[in-house]
């Protein structure tokens, strides 16, 4: 394969041909980029917050223009596309704002005259990104990333090369020295070998579990770190005392975004017997009213982002009814073009269904019944998942207690849907991956973390 032709989902009409990059071309690149890290880890932070606050200024004059191309390359309704814009602007300026308090040195009481530690960047590290959300899954790598003094090289998913090269513009516009951050077009079976190169330093990936596991089996073979953020079956406990209407929309905005293709998105709704046939009565309304149709349009949900991965969809949810779930919203695949599918709702799920033990990353929703709240943390814990989670009731205490407590993932919410902020860390548990971005976490995952000990005597 020496190219990749990129097709718009809701029309299934060709955008454009990009050549692929060879082995040598990327090789050089790649020197080009540790060629640059040698004089980029010396500026300063104040130089380098001057030029993220200029990528952000890039960011927001161009947001409708970057939120086309998203639309175009993988159905991202326009308004969230621009929505999502505004939201790498603001990761880019809090680490301008906030990236040398995060690094500064660290005094320590030793049996040293002076003992401190330094955070010192690594070098260069490459980062493999999904396609769902383009720009905010790169941004929130490399605002921290190059505000740390490390480059960045990036391997976007093969259906958003435009996004890519797009990203790489951002930091050439905002003034960035050549090479400080660099897009390889290249095909998944030679990400290996980038990750072998002695100048790549360290990988983070936000993807499937298998994507994972693989990219941190080879940067094991050459000791190098790795971030892995993967996927997540985020369970959303519905506890008798919640407050049904505000739960039933904030379960149906979390499922339907991004048209359901979120790893921190809420696919599992285990609700208390109490109030099952309310929320499920609620939860149908809001689902069934949101509007699914052409991005370029104010629609609650656009097309998927490819067929393969709607017919995907399709699949496990065909597979779930066949082994006893039962379809109470959509579940059909629409007749006419575009990779659509309609918001779905499925109850009666149980273990052994895909429903219950695999992620579904579409607008599908898995309705479980249960008990009480022993049997809801249960369930909400039967996973190999564990990325994210929310709590609905009144009692403020009981659901600070079940998310800090009980639920086992990296980001529990109470009587909110789950979302990521870059004050705040992110990141997962069990199969869900390792590792934190945003906030001060975040930026501190790819420094060395350096012990400098003085004696003066």
């Amino acid at each position: 394969m020496s190219s990749i032709t990129t097709l718009n989902p809701a029309t299934n009409q060709k955008i454009d041909t990009y050549q692929l990059y060879s082995p040598d071309m990327t090789s050089q690149i790649l020197t080009e980029v540790q060629a640059t890290w040698k004089s980029w880890r010396q500026t300063d932070f104040e130089h380098r917050a001057q030029l993220m606050r200029k990528a952000a200024r890039v960011l927001r004059d161009n947001k409708k223009s970057y939120a086309t191309m998203m639309m175009q390359e993988m159905g991202k309704v326009h308004s969230s596309g621009v929505a999502e814009i505004e939201k790498c602007a603001w990761v880019c300026e809090y680490y301008a704002d906030n990236a040398s308090t995060f690094l500064e040195r660290e005094f320590i009481e030793s049996d040293a005259s002076s003992s401190y530690i330094s955070y010192e960047p690594l070098g260069v590290i490459l980062a493999v990104m999904p396609w769902n959300y383009p720009f905010w899954q790169v941004f929130r790598f490399a605002a921290p990333t190059l505000m740390a003094g490390n480059c960045g090289i990036l391997k976007h998913a093969s259906n958003v090369p435009g996004c890519a090269l797009l990203i790489e513009d951002v930091f050439i516009k905002a003034g960035f020295p050549d090479n400080t951050f660099r897009s390889l077009l290249i095909p998944s079976s030679d990400v290996e070998a980038v990750i072998e190169n002695d100048i790549i330093k360290a990988v983070t990936l936000t993807g499937s579990g298998p994507a994972g596991s693989a990219v941190a089996s080879k940067a094991g073979q050459h000791i190098k770190k790795t971030v892995l953020e993967l996927g997540g079956s985020d369970p959303y406990l519905i506890l008798e005392d919640a407050d049904i209407a505000l739960a039933a929309s904030q379960c149906c905005q979390s499922r339907l975004l991004n048209a359901g293709q979120s790893c921190i998105g809420a696919k599992r709704f285990i609700v208390v017997d109490a109030i099952y046939d309310a929320f499920l009565e609620a939860f149908k309304d809001n689902m069934s009213n949101a509007i699914m149709g052409n991005p370029v349009e104010q629609v609650d949900l656009g097309p998927m982002a490819r067929h393969d991965l709607r017919d995907e969809v399709h699949d496990q949810v065909v597979k779930s009814i066949e082994k006893g779930a039962k379809l109470e919203l959509g579940g059909n695949v629409p007749d006419h073009e575009g990779a659509f599918y309609p918001p779905t709702i499925l109850t009666k799920v149980k273990p052994g269904m895909p429903a219950y033990d695999e992620e579904i990353f579409g607008p599908v929703a898995s309705v479980i019944r249960v008990k009480n709240e022993e049997e809801a943390i249960r369930v909400a814990n039967d996973s190999s998942f564990g990325l994210g989670g929310a709590v609905f009731t009144k009692d403020i205490k009981r659901g600070e207690r079940i998310a800090a407590q009980e639920l086992q993932s990296g980001c529990c919410f109470v009587n909110q849907f789950v979302k990521s902020d870059p004050r705040l860390p992110f990141g997962g548990i069990k199969t869900s991956g390792y590792g934190r971005e945003l906030s001060y976490y975040g930026i501190r995952e790819f420094v060395n973390i350096k012990t400098v000990y003085i004696n003066n005597n």
